[in-house]
């Protein structure tokens, strides 16, 4: 399973773009299920939260090779389509992340940059 992921993620949809917002989600859907099907991503998960207080009501999860996640953050269909929940949605985000083995590699060279300063 892929170590490296990009977390997208969205807060409530703003007064009056509910219906745009669910349309913007359905084409993203389908894009990041077109990339996953021509093997530029490995897999997404996408995550619907139950009503906390927080600003976060969802996200999804694109697992890949960084390249390639590096590629697709500035593609112009990702970038299109992030414009477009930005439009509809408060808090849209893209944020890179470590994933399972990914976090071990990441803590350790956290752990030997900071060894030195504790």
């Amino acid at each position: 399973m892929a170590e490296f992921g990009l977390f997208i993620g969205w807060g409530s949809p703003r007064a009056g773009k509910e219906a745009a917002a669910g349309k913007v989600f359905e084409e993203a859907v389908a894009y990041w299920n077109a990339l996953q099907a021509a093997g530029e991503i490995e897999s997404v998960e996408y995550v619907l939260l139950a009503s906390h207080g927080g600003d976060l009501a969802g996200f999804a999860l694109l697992r890949g090779e960084p390249e390639k996640l590096g590629r697709l953050n500035g593609a112009p269909e990702f970038e299109r389509l992030t414009m477009r929940a930005g439009v509809c949605c408060d808090g849209v985000g893209v944020v890179s992340a470590a994933i399972d083995a990914g976090v071990i590699r990441e803590m350790g060279a956290w752990k030997e940059a900071i060894a030195d300063l504790i």
